[in-house]
């Protein structure tokens, strides 16, 4: 840890309106509801969501794909606030990494996963040892492997590009996303049992390539909810700025950013800012 000295990069944040953020992903429709009212009632924005900015042809305003934080980005539109606080980032950069998380499922028996896969059209299923699954998904000959015992998984394929194929995904994860699930970064049930009795099966997901959300962002098509997960150095976090400015519709978006940008130099300059270079766990989320 160390104060905000010049040999480490201050994030980039912003203001930008909230009709150019474009999510990947699906946003929890039964969790919207909760969510605004929260936004409406708390105080301060804590931690804003991370950005990438998509390419715009001459004259377009700048847009931004959502890389973490599709549900509060989503709150705040419905709420009506004309302007988000983010943190922008390049997507290139090696301070940015794409990878996936697995859904650990909840007390649902075998039988019942493999009947609510069956009922989706367009979906062929087959039984594999684990090794040919785990190499069917790296060359993404699968949609997705479910772990069910140690020994075997089931490979979920079907859909002939991005978008088809995606769009099955998301017919996999309907099936359970308003039960209970966890999200893990391994595939061995007993690992995950260890933590999470109650787990009877691993969905494993593939790895994306940061082109393929972009282009999934562009279509106006979405990833389901929780699979990518985006490790990004330098996060902003604990900013804490007060809702109403996000809410405020009579100050203009350069203004906004004016000042953001002399609260931002305050801060750095009364040592208010600090740097974690180490994984950090925190417990007062």
């Amino acid at each position: 840890m160390t104060g905000g000295g010049s040999d480490f990069p201050l994030p980039d944040l912003r203001f930008v309106p909230i009709e150019s953020l474009v999510p990947h992903e699906q946003h929890d429709a039964h969790r919207m509801e909760p969510l605004v009212r929260q936004l409406r009632e708390e105080i301060h924005l804590r931690n804003p969501p991370v950005v990438a900015p998509l390419e715009a042809a001459a004259g377009e305003p700048p847009r931004y794909v959502v890389l973490d934080g599709a549900n509060r980005s989503s709150a705040a539109r419905a709420a009506g606030f004309p302007h988000m606080v983010v943190q922008v980032v390049r997507y290139e950069h090696p301070d940015v990494r794409l990878s996936t998380w697995y859904h650990a499922l909840s007390g649902i028996p075998h039988a019942e996963l493999e009947q609510a896969l069956h009922a989706i059209p367009g979906l062929e299923i087959r039984t594999d040892d684990r090794i040919h699954g785990r190499a069917l998904l790296a060359r993404r000959e699968a949609l997705a492997c479910v772990a069910v015992t140690g020994s075997t998984v089931m490979t979920l394929r079907g859909g002939h590009d991005l978008e088809s194929r995606n769009e099955l995904l998301n017919h996999v994860v309907d099936f359970y996303r308003r039960r209970r699930f966890y999200r893990v970064t391994g595939d061995s049930l007993p690992v995950a049992r260890e933590r999470y009795p109650d787990v009877t099966a691993i969905l494993v997901f593939p790895h994306f390539e940061p082109d393929e959300i972009l282009e999934l962002a562009l279509s106006g098509a979405r990833l389901p909810a929780g699979i990518t997960r985006h490790l990004i150095r330098w996060r902003a976090l604990r900013v804490n700025v007060r809702i109403e400015r996000l809410a405020d519709t009579v100050t203009s978006l350069a203004d906004k950013n004016a000042w953001l940008a002399d609260w931002l130099a305050e801060r750095v300059a009364t040592r208010h800012v600090r740097f974690y270079e180490e994984p950090t766990v925190l417990f007062d989320e």
